[in-house]
């Protein structure tokens, strides 16, 4: 159990916690949410030692592990199978015993390290390792491959692999799914599921956080609040209690006047003294509520288009890739498409398959390698780029950006006017001509796209437009792009964003780009279908006596053609018929596993929060019978997987 009494916490003059406390429970996966700059990462440093409290106590068991995803970018030669394995500290310390007790010939010593390394499961390492790996959307060419050799992006999904791969009672993680796309997601859901240990994570992402969390810890004004409940409970339960807590101030600010007002006609007088004397005592005892102070909403919009072309662009067997040394590499090829006015397109895809490549040549930061791409007369369209922050010049401020764009892309306008405009993305004040390099990413999040509202478009590619917004810039983007009368082309790994705003779906997939017929829920559950296969070759070997249902998988063939669904859909409908019993027994098997993994939570907080002597047994034995249930489900759960795809093929 975890637990924080009366903390207080200062970095530089700022105080992040102000006498604050919370407990969380054993097992428990909790969201932790709060404003920028809240002191969000300053608490996860708290936990893992890093950052030492200047008041109180913080109490984590000591034989707990922790893990966590290093923020710095990796600099090895090491493979990357090797160097997730390297975050397993209890196999590497049995390697390392095990080496010792070689090189000083003790017998003994050897095999107390080979049980050591049995325990840590030392057989199977490499393929739970690769598991990862894969499930993050590494390729099977790039297991091996050096670390170095990888870009930023795919360095820090290694530092995730490598965070997930430590065994665990306690895991922080600090918005893992930023470098992530949507399969890799949605398989990083399925694994924290299952995972058994304390969880605690910070995040923008709504349904991430809503489909992983049970407990939300609200960190605000320097307090810490604990709600049962994932993220949408926990706007509820704050909406009422903001309600709740602004009508006991308004009481409290009446009665205060009414003990005043007495106070104040009374306290010359001999004959009431006493009475006012003792209204002033009962006003220093009143325990002081503060009013409610809501942070203040942001909202901005997309300024009317000039014109709308219809069709804004056109596809003609078009090739998009990049060149190389060794020559060109076509990525997608056979476009044959067209985007028209008013449309919301949402472009899916596995990582690797050529969204962003799509993307840029649209956007005209790359040229067509192979066929034709036609505008529409009088396009103008706004790119938000996965690197839009690295282009913008660290040593100037949001005005001069600003003055930059209005000279050189227009419209021009004038540095008041600019001013005037920037304020409504809060750069207010001093604040205008503020280094872009000292600004947070979600500041510099927002002058991108006020540059983007600027110009004006008429059609949008946002790429990863989310990765740096919190949820309140996360909603007034949704809200703006559901207002702009043009066109929307959106890659991104947010679902919610993509349900509010995409009414129509491209699968970029094998090299081909295909409409998907479907909404976001049939895209996932068509990658989790296409994983299956993936998911048994990765646990072949593998002893984990609790296998994860989803792996991510290489890049599956596309749906078929809207042409051939009506001939296959007679086929899928007396499939689905067939399996449905199963279907229902395996949902049967996940709710009891569920069931029983909270069961086995609850006596595990008992034990570690001092049950009886009497009762110690029962629970004990109560454990074991948990655990072997646990494991003839989980059996029982694959055998019907099995006989499922075995119908199915």
């Amino acid at each position: 159990m975890i637990t924080l009494r009366d903390i207080t916490l200062r970095r530089g003059v700022k105080v992040v916690l102000d006498a604050a406390s919370a407990t969380l429970q054993p097992g428990e996966k909790i969201g932790l949410v709060g404003r920028n700059g809240a002191g969000k990462s300053s608490l996860f440093a708290l936990l893992t030692g890093r950052l030492s409290n200047d008041r109180g106590e913080v109490e984590v068991p000591k034989h707990w592990r922790r893990s966590e995803v290093a923020q710095n970018m990796p600099e090895t030669e090491d493979g990357a199978t090797d160097f997730v394995l390297q975050g397993d500290l209890t196999l590497m310390a049995a390697r390392v015993a095990l080496a010792e007790a070689e090189a000083a010939e003790d017998g003994h010593a050897m095999a107390e390290a080979h049980a050591a390394l049995a325990d840590a499961g030392a057989f199977d390492a490499r393929s739970r390792a690769q598991a990862l790996l894969m499930g993050l959307g590494f390729r099977t060419e790039q297991l091996d491959a050096p670390v170095n050799s990888f870009s930023g992006g795919w360095r820090m999904r290694l530092q995730l692999a490598r965070a997930l791969m430590c065994p665990a009672e306690l895991m922080l993680l600090d918005e893992p799914t930023n470098h992530l796309d949507l399969d890799a997601l949605v398989w990083l859901e399925a694994w924290l599921q299952r995972y058994d240990g304390t969880l605690i994570v910070i995040s923008h992402d709504r349904e991430f956080l809503d489909a992983i969390t049970k407990v939300t810890l609200h960190l605000d004004e320097g307090k810490l609040v604990r709600y049962g409940g994932n993220y949408t409970s926990f706007e509820t339960q704050r909406a009422e209690r903001m309600v709740l807590q602004q009508a006991a101030f308004a009481r409290q600010q009446e009665k205060v006047a009414h003990l005043q007002k007495f106070i104040d006609r009374f306290k010359a007088k001999a004959s009431k003294a006493k009475q006012a004397q003792s209204r002033v005592k009962a006003l220093e005892r009143m325990e002081k509520l503060a009013p409610v102070l809501a942070s203040a909403d942001f909202d901005f919009e997309f300024r009317e288009p000039l014109n709308l072309p219809n069709p804004m662009l056109m596809f003609d067997e078009l090739s998009a890739g990049y060149r190389t040394d060794e020559g060109d590499k076509i990525i997608v090829r056979g476009v044959d498409r067209s985007v028209l006015a008013g449309q919301r397109i949402g472009i899916l895809g596995a990582n690797g398959q050529g969204k962003s490549t799509l993307v840029k040549t649209i956007a005209r930061a790359q040229a067509p390698m192979g066929g034709r791409l036609t505008e529409g007369k009088g396009l103008s369209i706004g790119y938000f780029a996965q690197q839009e922050l690295d282009v913008l010049r660290l040593d100037e401020g949001p005005l001069a950006h600003m003055v930059r764009l209005a000279r050189d892309v227009g419209p021009p306008g004038r540095e008041q006017e600019l001013r005037d405009f920037l304020g409504q993305f809060r750069f207010t004040g001093d604040m205008v001509n503020q280094q872009v390099g000292s600004l947070s990413g979600g500041e510099k999040a927002r002058l991108v796209l006020a540059m983007l509202v600027w110009q004006r478009p008429n059609l949008l590619l946002l790429d990863e437009p989310t990765n740096h917004l919190d949820l309140n810039t996360r909603e007034a983007l949704s809200l703006a792009l559901n207002e702009f009368e043009g066109t929307v082309m959106l890659v991104s790994h947010d679902r919610a964003l993509l349900r509010e705003v995409c009414d129509e779906f491209w699968l970029v997939a094998d090299g081909v780009v295909k409409p998907f017929d479907g909404d976001l829920d049939d895209y996932q559950r068509w990658l989790l279908d296409q994983s299956k296969e993936a998911a048994r070759a990765a646990k072949k070997g593998s002893s984990a006596p609790a296998p994860a249902p989803v792996v991510a998988a290489a890049p599956a063939p596309a749906p078929a053609p809207r042409e051939d669904r009506k001939a296959s859909g007679q086929a899928r409908a007396k499939l689905a018929e067939q399996t449905r019993p199963l279907r229902k027994e395996m949902e049967a098997i996940d709710k009891r596993l569920h069931a029983l993994a909270e069961e086995r939570a609850e006596i595990e907080a008992q034990l570690a929060e001092g049950a009886a002597a009497s009762a110690i047994a029962e629970m004990g034995k109560r454990l074991k019978a948990i655990a072997d249930q646990l494991e003839a489900d989980e059996m029982r759960w694959l055998e019907l997987g099995e006989q499922i795809e075995a119908m199915s093929a």
